[in-house]
């Protein structure tokens, strides 16, 4: 396979550009965050396909580093715009593959996803509604690839993943995810393309809808903080509370809500 993406891809890489993103990621956010119950339950032995929303160009940055890091025995892939790797050939080697428009596209799209799930450790991450578009906006609308992908890869494990970047205390906002349950991806052998797309699409809308309770409580309690990032206002605001801390002979809190909510729990498990 001309450009093979299991290849291309280097480990040392993938590592290296993880560490870069999860910096990024701390400085540009709050914190990121899993809704419980947490992380998905995945059988050994089995590839996984991990479906999403696309809310925000912060979407492959979020994947890069949760691929090398909860899961990080599993290699990971995804699709990009053709154009865009293209220009940013480096990242062939970090697991990604060209999409290109039209039907030869998409063949190319299948042929090479298959040929990346023929691995029973592989995770192909896929934002599937293919363009950025709001947390909010319903109906879910997805790209028809990932339904005849799921058609086709009756082995794998199909995973939803909502994900949305909300603003709630801090000048950053808050990364926050929540996976659905795994699917046996051999339930839909047997359905048409259709009905696959519509039920993909109605389990996707529904974890987007319960992240959306999630992000309105503003509750940190409600989910595992996996990175902490920036806090505080800085400047001269940050200044003064700082100096009013010390008159006050108290310990100074960069944190916009000063301790107020509950100190959420720390995720500290990887697999």
């Amino acid at each position: 396979m001309t450009d093979d993406p299991v290849a291309l891809r280097s480990r040392f890489l993938c590592w290296y550009f993880g560490g870069v993103m999860a910096r990024r990621l701390q400085r540009g956010f709050h914190a990121m965050r899993l809704a419980r119950p947490g992380w998905p339950v995945l059988p050994p032995g089995r590839p996984v396909i991990v479906y999403l929303n696309h809310p925000s160009w912060w979407d492959p940055a979020l994947l890069i580093v949760m691929g090398t890091t909860r899961f990080r025995g599993r290699p990971g892939f995804g699709p990009i715009d053709g154009g865009m790797l293209r220009r940013y050939r480096f990242m062939r080697r970090i697991g990604l593959f060209g999409l290109e428009p039209g039907r030869a596209g998409a063949v190319t799209f299948l042929r090479t996803a298959e040929h990346i799930l023929a691995d029973p450790r592989a995770m192909l991450w896929i934002t599937a509604e293919g363009a950025f578009t709001d947390p909010r906006r319903r109906p879910v609308t997805l790209r028809p690839g990932i339904a005849h992908l799921v058609r086709r890869m009756p082995s794998a494990v199909v995973v939803p993943l909502a994900v949305e970047y909300p603003f709630w205390d801090e000048r950053t906002p808050e990364a926050l995810l929540r996976f659905g349950e795994p699917m046996d991806a051999a339930c839909f052998a047997d359905l048409p393309v259709p009905e696959i797309a519509a039920d993909l699409e109605g389990r996707l809308e529904a974890v987007m809808d319960q992240l959306a309770l999630d992000a309105q409580s503003r509750d940190p309690a409600r989910f595992l903080t996996l990175m902490e990032g920036t806090v505080g206002i800085g400047g001269v605001y940050d200044l003064w509370r700082r100096a009013r801390a010390w008159a006050g002979g108290q310990a100074f809190s960069a944190a916009h809500n000063d301790g107020q909510r509950p100190m959420p729990q720390r995720e500290v498990k990887r697999q």
